[in-house]
């Protein structure tokens, strides 16, 4: 793993921080980016339309297999226009598998609800440091509804913990 990458607490200033109490799974990864000017916003769509391919594909095998359990097919993580203009995405629409809750130059909020779970998702740019760089914090907070969703984050939990480092790293040196 990249050590610029390194797992830590969710930020107390995070508006997903409300989102901490009675969850079930709780991850957050600092990372420092380049582009110290592009929106939270921007930051999660090249963090999105950049996920690795292997990471895509667990998502289709996912897609397949919850659709045996009556659970929807989220599609691809990828699936992110890059051409589309940030201004004009507004709470509440649909950004790739999620939905927007709330959206700043500093943080964008999203969610996935789902019978069986509700998946929160934040990225956080953090103020400017003295020597000008700027970092973000990705953190993912999921409440589980019933058995059915405690089952599920089963495998999900420590692949998660895995690939969102991996899916950081794409994002590190993009300009």
């Amino acid at each position: 793993m990249n050590t610029l990458i390194t797992r830590c607490a969710v930020p107390g200033s995070a508006q997903i921080h409300v989102q901490l109490a009675g969850a079930d799974f709780v991850d957050a990864h600092r990372a420092p980016v380049i582009n110290a000017e592009r929106s939270a916003l921007g930051h999660f769509l090249l963090l999105m339309s950049s996920m690795p391919r292997w990471i895509d594909n667990l998502m289709v095998l996912r897609n397949r297999a919850v659709q045996l359990f009556g659970l929807k097919d989220l599609g691809r993580l990828s699936r992110i226009d890059l051409q589309r203009d940030e201004a004009s995405y507004q709470v509440n629409e649909r950004v790739g598998i999620f939905t927007l809750i709330s959206n700043s130059p500093d943080e964008v909020l999203l969610v996935d609800r789902d019978k069986h779970l509700d998946v929160y998702i934040s990225l956080l740019r953090l103020p400017l440091g003295a020597d000008n760089r700027r970092e973000i914090v990705v953190s993912t907070v999921v409440h589980t509804h019933n058995r059915l969703g405690r089952l599920y984050m089963l495998p999900v939990a420590p692949f998660h913990r895995f690939i969102a480092p991996n899916a950081l790293k794409r994002l590190i040196n993009v300009r």
